[in-house]
């Protein structure tokens, strides 16, 4: 190992890069150009990643979502087109014979898919907005952000239909002063009365609610609108390892069962599987990474092979230099190490220089997408993924530099000396 902290050594090693400056930078771009990949492209798909991750962070990454259609297909006695009803019995159903379902949670709303928006008045301020019947059970499936000293809609409240309602950030601010806060007050909604207890505030990225919904207890909503056992569509959140795509067709074909409907009619039930999109997505973001894999490695393992070429160059241009040295007592294994030393060198530089401009980019990217509206943050390579490239690179750089090491200690002195 003296030969590393050996002047001479690095002498030689400079004297030898600077003879050829211009074909050894332009092969250490090659091998810099690769470790870059890797790690641009590496970070931009862990940007996408925790982007996608930080949308959805609110909303059970499993779900999905059902609802009633009219049917294109005769069945059983009924006509083409029979509109389909969604009702509180399939909720028992689907648990009952889906074991995969971990959440279900019916809903019924007024001002989505056509319906009017209800016009809800505090005072002298009025506005139309959303209103949602539902279940305690749907904020597993889409985490509500309450604000300090409100609540959302409790089993109690369900039990005993109580009049109380969860209100959006917007409707606080068109109904209410600034400062103003709304827990306890009372609000109408049509004609009729509910007292808020608690202010919903709008999540970042995916929310299946605006900021100007409004909640109350489904039995409320049942019993003031005389809806019955209508449910206007499901929310549905599988268990994480369960096949979302197979529970969404298990859903469907009971349904169809339950409801009679043609078994191959397509139209009856509608759906959106969030989770499956949300699998498209870590498919693409987990192809991503693996591709700036399979080019950085071929990128690197290409620059490798230029250092190679470099040396091997060098050697022989060296030839009457190595047989001196040989003549004046340098062992073999002296001259091997020197020629591999200046392969891992070369290699080394390149891969750090390589992994700077990398972080460069990421830190860039960072900084530009922000605050961009675009499901992307953070954009980062783990430590131990740089440090593994790094070290994959200084052992290609060994095994690549034993080939013009060996030819160097194939030269025998008398003939190196006769060489002109």
């Amino acid at each position: 190992m003296k030969f590393l902290f050996d002047s001479n050594t690095w002498q030689e090693i400079f004297g030898s890069i600077s003879k050829n400056k211009t074909r050894t930078i332009i092969t250490v771009i090659g091998v810099l150009w690769g470790i870059f990949i890797y790690v641009a492209l590496s970070g931009a798909a862990k940007g996408l990643d925790n982007g996608f991750d930080k949308a959805f962070k609110t909303v059970a990454m499993n779900s999905m979502f059902v609802w009633a259609q009219n049917t294109s297909m005769p069945y059983d006695g009924f006509k083409t087109g029979r509109p389909m009803q969604l009702k509180l019995g399939d909720v028992e159903t689907l648990e009952n014979r889906i074991p995969e379902i971990q959440y279900i949670a019916p809903r019924i709303t007024q001002g989505q898919f056509g319906s009017k928006p209800v016009y809800t008045v505090r005072g002298q301020k009025s506005g139309s907005y959303t209103l949602n019947g539902d279940y305690p059970i749907y904020t597993k499936i889409s985490t509500k952000k309450i604000f300090d000293g409100g609540r959302f809609i409790n089993q109690e409240d369900m039990d005993q239909a109580r009049k109380v309602i969860v209100i959006g950030e917007r409707v606080q601010q068109e109904l209410y002063k600034k400062g103003e806060d709304p827990v306890g007050s009372y609000v109408r909604v049509g004609n009729v009365y509910f007292q808020v207890i608690g202010v919903h505030k709008l999540a970042q990225g995916v929310s299946f609610d605006s900021d100007s919904a409004m909640f109350i207890p489904f039995s409320t909503y049942r019993k003031l609108y005389n809806s019955g056992d209508n449910v206007g569509y499901l929310c549905i959140a599988a268990y994480d390892d369960a096949d979302v795509v197979q529970v969404e067709k298990d859903i469907k074909a009971i349904l169809k069962s339950t409801h009679r409907v043609n078994p191959k009619d397509e139209r009856a039930f509608g759906s959106f599987n969030l989770g499956e999109r949300f699998g498209e997505i870590m498919g693409f973001a987990d192809g991503l990474t693996f591709m700036s894999l399979v080019v950085g490695i071929a990128t690197i393992l290409a620059g490798v092979i230029g250092i190679g070429n470099i040396l091997l160059i060098s050697v022989k241009e060296r030839t009457k230099e190595l047989g001196v040295r040989r003549a004046l007592g340098a062992t073999p294994s002296e001259v091997r190490n020197q020629i591999i030393l200046e392969s891992v060198f070369l290699t080394l530089i390149a891969g750090v220089v390589g992994i700077i401009l990398g972080a460069g980019l990421l830190s860039g990217l960072n900084a530009f997408t922000k605050d961009a509206d675009f499901p992307y943050a953070n954009p980062t390579v783990p430590i131990p993924y740089v440090l593994g490239a790094l070290a994959i690179m200084v052992i290609l750089g060994t095994l690549i530099g034993l080939i013009p090491a060996q030819r160097a200690v194939s030269i025998k002195p008398i003939d190196a000396l006769r060489e002109e």
